[in-house]
């Protein structure tokens, strides 16, 4: 996000946004960072540690979670904004995001002091705060949550933000082919959806019920998962600006 734009006219900032969206693009298609792929291995192994009770709570709650993103009516929304030009839309898309990490921190510090328990209760949460981010972006960059296919897209955006490898490719190229995709798309597969989601949280998240360091891993882990999924958000409201417009 270019956070010094006072100096820049609307059609140079489209245009380096342009630039700057294909770059993102190309980096996508990169393998993730052996850090990741290392702690890919652990959860593997963590699973299996991981009472079966735990893994059915989490999946339960993402499974709700995401029905309700589709159907329900009881995720707060702003109205979509139609007048705005891309440059004041990603300033108030950045001022959402900052909101929505510090909230996200002090929910993690929260549950991460509360034990195994708590800490359960930090998946759904964390969820709630991420899709309301997310209506909030959707309505941001003009396009309503209220529309059953603007929700489709809001659940394919943190499929991509929080995915695999292969997945992610995946993912980027339904959304980037959006017109197209969306008539196919009349309902989200939610288990592969919860897969993923889970397989990309689940060693930094269970590092949150440790007793002494949960406070500390869920303020800092929960900032870097809305900081990632801002970018990845950004990125991907504007692509479909730019394609809508």
């Amino acid at each position: 996000m270019f956070e010094h734009t006072e100096g820049i006219n609307i059609n140079s900032y489209d245009e380096i946004a342009k630039s700057d969206l294909e770059f993102w693009k190309v980096k996508q298609f990169r393998k993730s960072s052996s850090l990741n792929r290392m702690a890919k291995n652990l959860q593997l192994k963590a699973n299996k540690w991981i009472p079966k009770k735990v893994h059915q709570v989490i999946t339960e709650s993402i499974k709700g979670m995401v029905k309700t993103a589709l159907v329900g009516s009881d995720i707060k929304r702003m109205d979509p904004i139609s007048k705005m030009d891309l440059q004041d839309r990603e300033k108030l898309a950045i001022e959402k995001l900052n909101i929505y990490k510090k909230t996200a921190a002090v929910e993690g510090a929260g549950t991460g002091a509360g034990g195994i328990m708590l800490g359960l209760a930090d998946f759904p949460l964390l969820l709630s705060i991420k899709l309301r981010y997310l209506f909030d972006i959707s309505s941001i960059y003009g396009f309503d949550p209220k529309e059953y296919e603007n929700r489709i897209y809001i659940l394919y955006v943190l499929l991509l933000a929080y995915s695999s490898d292969e997945k992610r490719k995946e993912t980027l190229a339904v959304l980037e082919n959006w017109n197209a995709e969306k008539e196919e798309l009349v309902e989200l597969d939610w288990q592969t959806f919860q897969q993923e989601y889970r397989d990309y949280l689940d060693v930094k998240k269970m590092l949150q019920m440790v007793p002494g360091i949960g406070a500390v891993v869920g303020l800092y882990v929960n900032y870097q998962l809305l900081d990632h999924l801002g970018e990845t958000a950004k990125y991907a409201f504007r692509m479909r600006y730019f394609t809508e417009e």
